[in-house]
């Protein structure tokens, strides 16, 4: 039998495939800029899903804003282990990033439970106390729980508090695609999956998409 074994061959031949697809299935189609065309194709790539062609929302100058962040080495939060697995931690290492995710943490669990909210919530609670109410270098990336996205656009909202940037791509029925409109229509810089399609790979892959193109450039 015989097949691809090299794994750099198999990711050339998969995105020049996702590149013929979309010149004969939506010849009109043009990515906007380089960042949306390598967010977009690594979406596709981990999904084998095309509508993220029409359904991933970047704010205005969103994508170059996440990327400077990312390249002075700011801290991701993720809402899963999932997420977090899933992020090139080299790639991040390079830039001189970190990487956490709280939702484990057994104060962050004791907190939720009192207050009888959400560990997700109670881990962004966390996040925005410890950085002070102040505008910070911190990225958060959401893949998976629309309450946590929530709480931080309320944070936004009443505090001032301002992120570099938030990825917003939960998935599912109940509050995931309330919660990512809501991020498209705040201050925030953003990139969002509009309606019910997401998830932590998702999420994963948006920020490896911007890590390896700045390794690139």
């Amino acid at each position: 039998m015989s097949y691809i074994k090299q794994p750099q061959h198999i990711e050339r031949a998969s995105f020049a495939i996702i590149r013929e697809i979309i010149a004969r299935e939506r010849p009109d189609f043009q990515f906007q800029d380089i960042w949306q065309e390598k967010i977009i194709l690594r979406a596709i790539h981990t999904s084998a899903d095309f509508d993220w062609l029409d359904i991933l929302h970047f704010s205005a100058g969103a994508a170059e804003h996440i990327a400077g962040a990312l390249s002075r080495g700011c801290t991701l939060y993720t809402d899963t282990t999932m997420a977090l697995s899933g992020i090139n931690k080299t790639a991040l290492a390079r830039l001189g990033g970190n990487i956490a995710c709280y939702i484990g943490d057994a104060g962050i669990a004791e907190q939720a439970s009192a207050q009888g909210i959400t560990r997700s919530m109670a881990a962004v609670d966390f996040v925005v106390e410890r950085a002070g109410r102040q505008p910070d270098d911190s990225l958060f990336v959401f893949g998976n729980a629309p309450t946590a996205l929530f709480r931080l656009l309320e944070h936004v909202e009443r505090s001032g508090y301002r992120p570099a940037g938030a990825i917003g791509v939960p998935v599912g029925f109940v509050g995931a695609s309330e919660s990512k409109q809501a991020l498209a229509e705040s201050a925030v810089p953003c990139i969002a999956a509009l309606g019910r399609k997401g998830g932590s790979n998702i999420a994963a892959a948006i920020v490896n998409a911007i890590l390896y193109q700045l390794r690139e450039a």
